[in-house]
């Protein structure tokens, strides 16, 4: 199931309102999943965490439990949300490929905004600042939503309330890879309904890259990881970790 995931997407390009329905039990389990496995990459659970693509500061607001956070995100609308939900935190505004920010952590987390990455070279950058950003002996976490072998185009359809009167019911549509391409589209319409009883409709389409696991780790080598191990998350999901050694 990409429930967990998709519901975050949304969350993440859709705003506030929907933000405010989402179940705070999903996050919070993404967060011990991604917790748990860094502790066993390092041994410890990380002092120090970087989160690139961190979105509306959903993940962080339970990861900061664990570690000191900095925040990267590219859209300003997304760390004005995050701003908002963890003012303790750290923000800075950068793209996943290019920022670099002249310091190292112990470990480097990135969600489902790596699936914003649409071609190999986008997915090298990404992991290479994962890489510049990771102490010696440091461990990065990716959790994407599918990789080729896993994606399978589909019809989606849920929702959430929210305790104030808000919800939210969605609908997404997966479409096949594009030919010739490691992207696909997928489109989110989405009903939301504000605590006055109104209801107003949301379409959103997005390109998402998608890789191969061979791929994938041929990505990371041309980071400097010697390559990473995966994982099954919660939702039977894919996810993979690397160490800087």
């Amino acid at each position: 199931m990409r429930s967990p995931h998709v519901s975050t997407t949304a969350i993440h390009r859709s705003g506030e309102l929907v933000a405010a329905v989402v179940t705070a039990g999903r996050v919070c389990s993404r967060g011990r999943s991604a917790i748990g496995l860094l502790r066993g990459a390092l041994g410890r659970v990380p002092a120090t965490l970087l989160e690139l693509g961190s979105g509306g500061g959903n993940n962080a607001l339970h990861l900061k439990r664990h570690a000191t956070m900095t925040l990267v995100d590219l859209a300003p609308d997304m760390l004005a949300m995050s701003r908002k939900l963890n003012p303790d935190l750290e923000h800075i505004a950068g793209d996943m490929r290019t920022v670099r920010l002249g310091r190292t952590f112990d470990a480097v987390f990135i969600h489902d905004a790596i699936m914003y990455m649409l071609t190999e070279d986008d997915l090298a950058a990404a992991l290479t600042t994962a890489y510049v950003h990771l102490k010696v002996g440091g461990a990065v976490l990716v959790m994407p939503d599918c990789v080729s072998e896993t994606y399978v185009p589909s019809v989606e359809d849920g929702g959430e309330d929210g305790e104030d009167g808000r919800a939210m019911r969605y609908l997404i549509w997966t479409h096949p890879p594009v030919a010739g391409t490691t992207a696909f589209c997928e489109d989110f319409a989405m009903l939301l309904r504000k605590p006055d009883g109104t209801v107003e409709c949301v379409h959103d389409r997005h390109l998402f890259g998608v890789f191969s696991r061979a791929q994938w780790q041929a990505a990371f080598r041309r980071a400097g990881f010697a390559g990473a191990t995966e994982h099954a998350d919660p939702w039977r999901q894919v996810v993979c970790l690397a160490r800087k050694d």
